[in-house]
Parts: structure tokens; C-alpha cells; sequence
């Protein structure tokens, strides 16, 4: 059969607009919109008839009940909903009520035509809302991670909105030791500063086990910026509360929940964290990332560089020093739960790689030591030996204690390809 021989009994369904009309034979021509295929029909069956062509009202269409006239309106609604908000990106769904779809699916059988013959009416409706959305916002459709999401409840009547996340990558610096990477509620009062009716006297009332984070002095100045409701830091792992983080410094991510401002100056925003941070702590490298960003960073496989200072028990001579760092040079290492951390980590054996290492006396008890490991790795381990947990170690390789005084982390980079590719950067 002819398309004209299957468009009759359509057109013959009592009022059926152009647009639903067109819509049963989207998938049989290309080029125009629904409305303009059912017009175009409409026409061809009138003349085919021998009679006069005789439009319908669209709102008088029982299938779509009026709805095809309405994409304008839910386009300006949809905007309004978001007024004040910055994006560039969107995407539209639909919610259609029960009874259109199912006039639909009578308006198919009724005409002999298959029940999906066509597109159906949510798919139209997300198209035409959409491109007129993309006109009066001057913004561009995304079907993955889209800035802003508009649902079209039809049958409530009502536009919701969700505004998606925005995400600032870059690399910190932690200044000064005894800041933890996040907000550290305390374990006794569990953040709530109290103790039944008194203060907590384990935190002093406030909380948090340290006064300040890298993330308290760097979130949420971005997110004030961006004016958001709240903000997520994602660090690349995190290095022990007593160390520091220098030299090329830590991947991070910040999520900003919900923000009004995406298109901020990001140089100025660097200046500003840092202003902030007051040299306890410094950010380099600030881009707009994508939602992929925090998933990168979080799963990023790093190697890191390390300083430590180390205290002997026993005097160390540099010849002994240098054949122990020899033998850590490319060792395989195996290191037991430490005590450490025991509370909180599953307690096994892992292997981890040294790749480098290197080390110089200072004086007879002390050194100065630089590792160059795998991550996970840990340093203060491999250094003391633990009690045995980790071998081999500096101290079962000198026969005397080792005690890490002080750790610095200088490099932290991911192993297998560069970290930081254009394509999870805005």
C-alpha cells in the first residue's frame, strides 16, 4: 500500500491535527517536521479525492488533545524555570499522560498500522520543546551529562528542573603539616561539637579533630564563586595528616552542587582560593573539568616521590647507608595492615614496587631519604619496618631503628598515560 492508502483511515479518525497526523509516518519521510508531513498528507489526500482540502484545528486533535499547539509555551516555561542560571548545555524529557498514549496506540490500530509505526509523541515533543529551548537560551543539546535537565510533566502541568553539577579540577599544595586533606569530624561527639548537655572534650566543642582542611580552604570559596548550595572535594588519595604535599602537588577535583555560575574567570578564581588558603595551603592549575574528571581522579593508579628525614637508633655510616638503599632500589616490598592504620584498613599483605631510592646523611643519626614508589606504598613502613609488618625495611637492612620525623610528598603521577588530557576539560 501507498503511504496515501495508509494516511486515509488516519486522517479519517475524527479530528486528528497535522502534527499527529505526520507523526504515524515520521519514519516513511525525512526532512520535514510531523506537522509539515501531516499538512503535506492532508493536501495529497484532498487532491487525490477530488476535493476541497480541509485543515484541522489543532486544538481540536483527540489524540494529542491540543497539546502539538503548545510547544512554544513549554519552551519560554522551561527557560523561566532557570532564570539566573548559567548553562550551556540541555536536555529535555517528557512525561506523557496515559490517556495520550493511549490514543496513540488506538489512533495505529484503528488505521492497520503496527503500534510503533512512526515515533511517538514523547520523542516529538522532546524534539520540538527542545530545539526551541536551544534558540531562545542560545545553548546546545547534550545527551550525556547535559548542565541543566527539564522534565515536561504534562499531566501536573509543571517544568522540572534539575541543574547538574559543575567541576573544578587542579593540583594542591598543603604548606604546612597537620592539615588533613577533608573535613575530619571527631570520633567521640561524631561532628556534633557536644557531649549530652557539654561540650566535647575531645575536639573542644567544635566538631572536627583539626580546625582546618585543604578542603575547608579551598571548596568553598569555589563554591561561593560559582554559587552553588554545596561542594564535594575528590582528592587522588590523600597523604598522611603530618606530611606535607609540595612539588607538583595533588590532583583534586571540586564538585560544586547545583551552581548558578559556571563561566567564571578561572585565573582569578586561583588567585582567589590562594588569597584564601593564606599560605597554608596553594592551588595550581585550576580548569573547568567534566563529570568523567571525578572518576579519573579517584581511580587515578600514581606513583609518588618522597622526602623523608629519618632518625637511627644507632650511629649509621654512609657506606652502610648506601648498600641498604641499594637493596630497597628496585625491591619488590611486602607490607602487612600497618598498626597505624589497622583500625581502619582490612587487614592483609600487599606487594608494592620500589622504583627508586636514595638517601644522604646529615649527620651519624640522621638522613635525609627519597623514594620513588607505586601507590599504596607506605613510606614510614618501609622506613621502620613496623615491627616486622613490612620487609624489607631501611631498619632490618642498617639492623638499627629508623623513624620517619618528618614526610614530604613531592610528586604524585599517574602511571600509565598523561594524567591531564584535554578530553575531561570543559
Amino acid at each position: 500500500m501507498s503511504i496515501l492508502d495508509d494516511a486515509r483511515p488516519v486522517a479519517d479518525a475524527g479530528p486528528v491535527c497535522d502534527a499527529c497526523l505526520g507523526r504515524v509516518f515520521a519514519d516513511r519521510s525525512f526532512g520535514l517536521t510531523n506537522a509539515e508531513r501531516g499538512q503535506a498528507l492532508r493536501v495529497a489526500l484532498a487532491l487525490d479525492d477530488d476535493e476541497p482540502y480541509d485543515p484541522v484545528d489543532a486544538a481540536d486533535c483527540w489524540v494529542c488533545e491540543g497539546r502539538c499547539t503548545s510547544f512554544d509555551e513549554w519552551a519560554e516555561r522551561a527557560v523561566e524555570s532557570v532564570d539566573g542560571v548559567e548553562y550551556d548545555t540541555y536536555q529535555v524529557g517528557t512525561r506523557t499522560p496515559p490517556l495520550v498514549e493511549e490514543n496513540e496506540r488506538l489512533l495505529r490500530e484503528d488505521a492497520g498500522l503496527d503500534e510503533d509505526a512512526g515515533e511517538p509523541f514523547k520523542m516529538e515533543f522532546n524534539r520540538e520543546v527542545g530545539k526551541r529551548i536551544g534558540d531562545l537560551a542560545d545553548v546546545d543539546v547534550d545527551f550525556e551529562r547535559p548542565d541543566v535537565q527539564f522534565v515536561l510533566d504534562l499531566s501536573d502541568d509543571r517544568v522540572e528542573t534539575s541543574v547538574n553539577s559543575a567541576f573544578v579540577y587542579g593540583r594542591y599544595r598543603k604548606l604546612e603539616r597537620d592539615i588533613p586533606q577533608t573535613e575530619w569530624p571527631c570520633r567521640e561527639c561524631h561532628g556534633s561539637g557536644r557531649q549530652g548537655r557539654e561540650p566535647c572534650d575531645h575536639c573542644g566543642g567544635t566538631g572536627y579533630l583539626y580546625e582546618e582542611s585543604v578542603e575547608q580552604l579551598v571548596a568553598p570559596l569555589i563554591e561561593d564563586v560559582m554559587d552553588g548550595i554545596d561542594a564535594v572535594f575528590h582528592g587522588a588519595g590523600r597523604e598522611d595528616v603530618d606530611a606535607r604535599m609540595l612539588g607538583t602537588g595533588r590532583p583534586f577535583v571540586v564538585e560544586v552542587k547545583e551552581p548558578r555560575r559556571r563561566n567564571v574567570d578561572i585565573d582569578r578564581l586561583e588567585a582567589d582560593v590562594n588569597a584564601f588558603a593564606d599560605g597554608k595551603a596553594e592551588v595550581e592549575g585550576l580548569r573547568l573539568a567534566t563529570h568523567d574528571m571525578v572518576e579519573r581522579v579517584k581511580g587515578l593508579d600514581a606513583s609518588k616521590t618522597y622526602r623523608a628525614e629519618v632518625e637511627f637508633g644507632d650511629d649509621v655510616a654512609e657506606d652502610a647507608l648506601a648498600d641498604a638503599v641499594a637493596e630497597l632500589d628496585g625491591a619488590t616490598v611486602e607490607q602487612y595492615t600497618p598498626n597505624r592504620v589497622d583500625h581502619r584498613r582490612a587487614s592483609l599483605t600487599r606487594t608494592r614496587e620500589v622504583y627508586e631510592a636514595a638517601a644522604e646523611l646529615t649527620d651519624a643519626r640522621h638522613a635525609v631519604v627519597e623514594i620513588h614508589g607505586a601507590g599504596g606504598l607506605y613510606i614510614k613502613e618501609l622506613v621502620s619496618g613496623d615491627e616486622g609488618r613490612t620487609s624489607p625495611s631501611l631498619a632490618d637492612l642498617l639492623g638499627t631503628e629508623a623513624t620517619v620525623t618528618a614526610l614530604d610528598v613531592l610528586a604524585v603521577e599517574g602511571e600509565d598515560e598523561p594524567f591531564e588530557r584535554e578530553a575531561f576539560f570543559r
